[in-house]
């Protein structure tokens, strides 16, 4: 287990990463991952409950799918939040073959509801929460063929929740990439010029290998603060 507590954006956050347990099954694995996740939580007098993102990581597809559709039956209710999930082998230290990252906030004042904003018709992952002055997207990809003509269409999906939740680009203060390991880093810092040049945000860029289906090249993942 990982853990990193710190302050940002007014609120106390707390970043946990656990890796499966090799000798279970993945469902078994995913399932354990997040009962010792909740038992970090509840150490900091937090829970499940205060999840504003998750990351499932798995070594393969099949991987993948089964830890993911664990995570929807676990992160249900108050504990409902932004999400994405990556085929990514390398991002292993231990033999587990699920890996969970997961962010979790305190708010300034306890039992605060975060909201919950879902795509139209609802879909598994949430379009976006707002949790007092914190607004969270859930990773948005495309299945266009190029990363050219993929990266305007999820910029513009994303304006299209930023402008939902009552704000735009210029509140974002942070955009998190993960790329697929076979495009430039270098284009797609060029093709995001057009949000960055608007945006305060810290743009962040990581690396996987895969996604939810096959043919998608990036995923983004947003973070922006309402004006105070």
């Amino acid at each position: 287990m990982q853990r990193t507590v710190y302050d940002w954006l007014g609120h106390e956050w707390v970043a946990l990463r656990a890796e499966g347990s090799p000798q279970l099954e993945v469902p078994d694995q995913t399932r354990e991952v997040f009962s010792r996740l909740d038992e970090e939580l509840r150490g900091l007098e937090l829970s499940l409950d205060n999840t504003v993102r998750t990351r499932l990581w798995a070594r393969d597809r099949s991987s993948r799918d089964q830890g993911s559709r664990v995570r929807v039956e676990t992160l249900t209710g108050a504990a409902r939040s932004a999400s994405s999930s990556f085929i990514a082998p390398d991002a292993f230290d231990s033999h587990g073959a699920v890996a969970v990252e997961l962010w979790a906030m305190r708010p300034a004042t306890r039992g605060t509801p975060k909201t919950l904003a879902e795509y139209d018709p609802p879909i598994v992952p949430l379009r976006y929460l707002v949790w007092e002055s914190v607004v969270v997207l859930s990773g948005v990809t495309s299945m266009l063929p190029t990363l050219a003509s993929q990266v305007p269409e999820i910029t513009e999906a994303i304006t299209r929740s930023l402008t939902l939740a009552g704000i735009d680009w210029e509140q974002a203060v942070k955009i998190s990439c993960i790329l697929h390991r076979s495009q430039s880093q270098a284009e797609l810092r060029s093709l995001l010029g057009h949000v960055t040049a608007r945006s305060p945000a810290v743009l962040e860029i990581s690396v996987a290998d895969g996604y939810s289906t096959e043919g998608k090249l990036v995923e983004v993942e947003v973070t922006a603060q309402l004006p105070r």
